[in-house]
């Protein structure tokens, strides 16, 4: 199949998914109504209009946008760091978000009495908050050091430590708190599209369509850095300056992504992989935008099983993500052997 023909499913399967987002579910919506719902008609059924503009409206935005960031940044880290099993975790950065919302909810059981074990609304802008903080802090470490250390092996280590330091200190702190708050911070860990309610929708959404674009600009480099980091150097790249944008770029995209969304697994690392697959190029003018609306596409797919009709409840996202992205990652290993 040629790419344009591939490129243009990808874009009509987006608005697709996205519609069958609204109709499917344990309550089952017909499209004609959803529309009318979603355009202000009048609309006698209270119960699906609240289903569709306080559940999965907001549900379906977030996958994707969040599967686009999540893709878009997966892409940038593997190009970045020559690996191709490098994802958005690869840096700390997803750790560090988790650390900074650990010590919101597990310090709060010890402090406060257990008052975020019910988040609510201000406990979920209070998670957000402490997830950017955590992110942004690690990511603010990770770029003043990638312009002092030049491998980029030696980062991806740091960035692995940064790691394995932040899921000791949760460790100790999950010893200290009670069964309450664990179990509030192990449900933020499962990840989810639908913690995402209200004027949060918004801002998230409203963040990822600045971030996304800017991303789309650093196309040039990235395919400077594929040829190798001397030969890119004699073409005129600053390779400190190209790697601090496309770090900062990534980082930014995974902490906006985490604070809102908790750590979502494999997508950032499966769909890169999807995508070379499916175009057969490296060249990332065309990789950047494919990756993003394979993303966006993909999220929507993994949603919409997470509700499949017949479900009283919804499955953990992460638990679809890696039945989809784990048996891409065991096809890159056994395809490089």
């Amino acid at each position: 199949m040629r790419r344009p023909s591939i490129m243009t499913l990808l874009i009509l399967s987006i608005p697709l998914f996205f519609l069958l987002n609204l109709t499917m579910g344990s309550v089952a919506i017909p499209l004609k109504d959803v529309f009318t719902i979603l355009f202000g008609g009048d609309e006698t059924n209270e119960v699906w209009t609240s289903i569709i503009l306080k559940t999965r409206l907001p549900q379906a935005l977030t996958a994707l946008a969040c599967g686009a960031g999540l893709a878009v940044s997966g892409l940038e880290m593997q190009t970045v760091f020559h690996n191709p099993l490098a994802g958005p975790s690869v840096l700390g950065i997803s750790s560090a978000a988790s650390l900074g919302v650990a010590f919101v909810v597990l310090l709060s059981g010890t402090i406060g009495g257990g008052i975020m074990s019910n988040f609510g609304l201000f406990g979920n802008t209070a998670l957000t908050l402490a997830a950017i903080l955590g992110a942004l802090s690690v990511m603010a470490l990770i770029v003043w050091l990638s312009q002092k250390v030049e491998s980029n092996v030696t980062l991806l280590i740091v960035g692995v430590m940064i790691g394995y330091i932040a899921s000791a200190i949760i460790g100790v702190l999950k010893y200290f708190s009670s069964e309450e708050d664990i179990r509030a911070y192990v449900i933020w860990g499962l990840g989810s599209f639908a913690r995402v309610t209200g004027g949060q929708v918004y801002v998230f959404c409203g963040l990822m369509a600045v971030l996304l674009p800017l991303s789309m600009l650093l196309a040039k480099p990235l395919n400077m850095l594929l040829l190798g980091e001397q030969y890119a150097k004699n073409l005129g790249l600053n390779l400190m300056h190209a790697r601090l944008l496309i770090i900062t770029s990534a980082g930014i995209l995974i902490a906006v992504v985490t604070a809102y969304c908790g750590p979502i697994m494999f997508l950032g690392l499966a769909v890169p992989h999807i995508c070379r697959g499916l175009f057969g190029t490296a060249d990332h003018r065309l990789l950047l935008p494919a990756t993003l609306l394979c993303g966006a596409s993909l999220a929507l797919v993994c949603n919409l099983i997470a509700r499949l009709p017949g479900l009283e409840g919804a499955l953990p996202i992460n638990s679809v993500t890696a039945l989809i992205g784990a048996p891409v990652v065991l096809w890159v290993l056994l395809r490089k052997k």
